[in-house]
């Protein structure tokens, strides 16, 4: 079946036609023109301001002049991951979607669907005829995946909504009130090289389903830069290594699925022996929640440029000693991940180093305290560590007049309760909340699975649920 055929057909229409534009993070500016002549070609009020959000507007439907303003909001950018097996370019290419049973999916790439679905929602709300609605501002932002520097360059009175809604959650029960900021922490250093004094290896991690760094990093999925850490690690006890690449993960909000370092050894039996066993017993680990899992080891004879083994040593310790994963459940939200982080990527290349986290927390002390554990172990490496993109969390409001309409709403229509609850994922709520602190917000969406992964995929029942609950919230928004 074509996409466009299912329902509700008027989002997977726009949203077919959204997929068809490249969109990477920071390099939004075709999205940015297709949004703006979208609006434009509507005959509504239409803007993009200094950084890139684009805003349209929309008069209240006759009959709703009375209620509340609303500001329905998605970002633009998507997350640009593929297989390695995959020809695929980001920047020129438009995502090859499938359907599959209940799901519609990409084509060995991730979908898009995140923010994709929530943009393509506010789209049809925007050129409908139908569909009774307050007076709306749609805001599209850009950038959220790699910095949020969208959301951070709104500048305040931009907006006169008093209800915001974020379409940016992944499970269609639940109702989203409070999310993690978060903190890029990277270190860097440059090595000298010299001569490889032993028989060439290569390991590589591969196989991982990724995932979310933030909504997923609770789940023991595999990341391929601690995998691949501690395998090397086996080797420098006394098998005189010396390392001469490494290339693992990719972004810093994507667990990191594949990984691979090549390495100098002088006793390269009893160093393929020792990785070899502990290949084992990492695949017995994961045997349950990560089946495609591979680790591989090849031998070469071919001589490289490498770095000292003392250099080799101080990296190796520092990808064993950095903290990944789950730092701190939340006290007061019951299974809650409060803090964490995630080795994103790890690159080292002709003696240039580089090593990329992304650390969250829904509190704000705790948020530095991951990030200043990281700085330490990496300074104690002799690696310079900077500090960037630092974004707030967002504090849950559960009293607030929408959530309480969402909460009657969706139990009247869906015959149980929602499910309330804050997220581990960094939404643009709370850097929007920072110049807009007395509006209220709420961020709920359609079920989507293995969203910043090849894997991504869009439940088309759940969305069809999700259009119906947006249309009813809108119709009932509260008077002035």
């Amino acid at each position: 079946m074509e996409i466009t055929q299912l329902e509700p057909q008027l989002i997977w229409k726009n949203f077919a036609a959204l997929n068809a534009v490249p969109r990477p993070s920071k390099k939004e500016e075709k999205v940015i023109e297709f949004i703006k002549n979208f609006g434009e070609n509507l005959g509504l009020e239409t803007t993009v301001d200094e950084v890139g959000n684009v805003i349209i507007k929309k008069p209240a439907t006759s009959g709703m002049e009375d209620r509340k303003p609303i500001i329905l909001q998605s970002h633009l950018d998507m997350v640009h991951q593929k297989n390695s097996d995959i020809n695929f370019d980001f920047e020129t290419e438009g995502i090859q979607m499938e359907v599959d049973g209940d799901w519609v999916k990409a084509k060995g790439t991730t979908l898009g669907a995140d923010n994709g679905i929530g943009v393509a929602s506010i789209m049809s709300v925007l050129e409908s005829n139908d569909i009774p609605h307050p007076a709306l501002e749609a805001l599209f932002t850009i950038d959220e995946e790699t910095g949020m520097t969208g959301a951070m360059g709104l500048k305040p009175g931009k907006l006169h909504g008093e209800i915001l809604l974020n379409l940016d959650t992944e499970e269609d029960d639940e109702i989203d009130i409070g999310c993690a900021g978060g903190i890029d922490v990277t270190a860097t250093q440059t090595y000298n090289l010299e001569a490889a004094t032993g028989q060439i290896v290569k390991i590589e991690v591969k196989g991982l389903q990724g995932g979310h760094s933030g909504m997923d990093i609770h789940k023991g999925f595999g990341n391929s830069n601690i995998i691949l850490g501690r395998l090397l690690y086996t080797g420098i006890s006394n098998q005189n290594t010396q390392l001469i690449s490494i290339d693992g993960g990719g972004l810093r909000n994507a667990i990191p699925r594949e990984a691979n370092a090549v390495v100098s050894v002088r006793n390269s039996v009893e160093f393929i022996d020792a990785v070899t066993s502990l290949k084992k017993e990492i695949l017995e680990e994961f045997a349950e929640v990560e089946k495609d899992l591979q680790i591989n080891i090849e031998t070469f004879s071919t001589a490289e440029k490498a770095i000292s083994e003392e250099d080799t040593i101080k990296i190796i310790l520092a990808l064993k000693s950095a903290h990944n994963g789950v730092y701190r459940m939340s006290p007061d939200v019951a299974d809650l991940v409060e803090s964490s982080n995630n080795v994103a990527r790890v690159e080292l290349k002709e003696g240039e180093l580089k090593i990329l986290n992304l650390s969250r927390s829904s509190v704000e002390s705790t948020k530095y305290a991951v990030a200043e554990q990281l700085k330490s172990v990496f300074e104690l490496a002799g690696m310079k560590v900077e500090f960037s993109g630092s974004y707030p969390g967002w504090k849950p409001k559960p009293g607030s007049e929408i959530v309480k309409l969402m909460e009657k709403i969706y139990e009247k229509d869906f015959g149980s309760k929602p499910h309330v609850v804050a997220c581990h994922a960094g939404l643009e709520c709370g850097i929007i909340g920072a110049n807009y602190p007395e509006m209220e917000m709420v961020s709920f969406g359609p079920t989507i699975r293995g969203a910043h992964s090849p894997e991504e995929k869009a439940n088309i029942p759940s969305t069809q649920k999700f259009w119906g609950f947006l249309k009813e919230i809108l119709k009932e928004i509260p008077k002035k």
